[in-house]
């Protein structure tokens, strides 16, 4: 964390973080609503986020912060955050560029898998 920097404890005091800290950030295109990817934000990279514009994240496996495109060029412009009810999710509104995946795909959510049968919805009376 650089400086004095925190994230603001009016948000701080509302997140339900797992037992590593962190908080499960699904991410979409802001004007289509389309689900593009999960990834995970601890206080500093939701801080990160808020402050730059620039989606940032925590990697699990490399155990350090990432911006969306650093590398890649596939950026993510955040256009806005919201905390669930419970607050332990956070949905972030990005401007793709590109693939959100890592694989190259546009989303992470490629592979669908099959629903049972008489899965429909039924009328529910009072």
């Amino acid at each position: 964390m650089s400086g004095t920097e925190q994230l603001d404890p009016r948000i701080a005091n509302r997140l339900k973080r797992d037992r590593d800290g962190l908080v499960a950030a699904v991410v979409r295109q802001y004007d289509t609503g389309e689900v593009l990817m999960l990834a995970w934000m601890d206080d500093e990279a939701l801080r990160r986020t808020l402050s730059t514009g620039r989606a940032t994240y925590w990697s699990r496996s490399r155990g350090e912060y990432w911006v969306k495109g650093a590398t890649s060029g596939h950026h993510q412009f955040v256009k806005s955050v919201a905390l669930d009810c419970d607050g332990d999710a956070l949905l972030v509104s990005v401007d793709q560029v590109g693939p959100a995946c890592h694989t190259g795909t546009r989303t992470c959510f490629t592979d669908e898998l099959p629903v049972e049968a008489g899965a429909e919805r039924s009328e529910v009376t009072a």
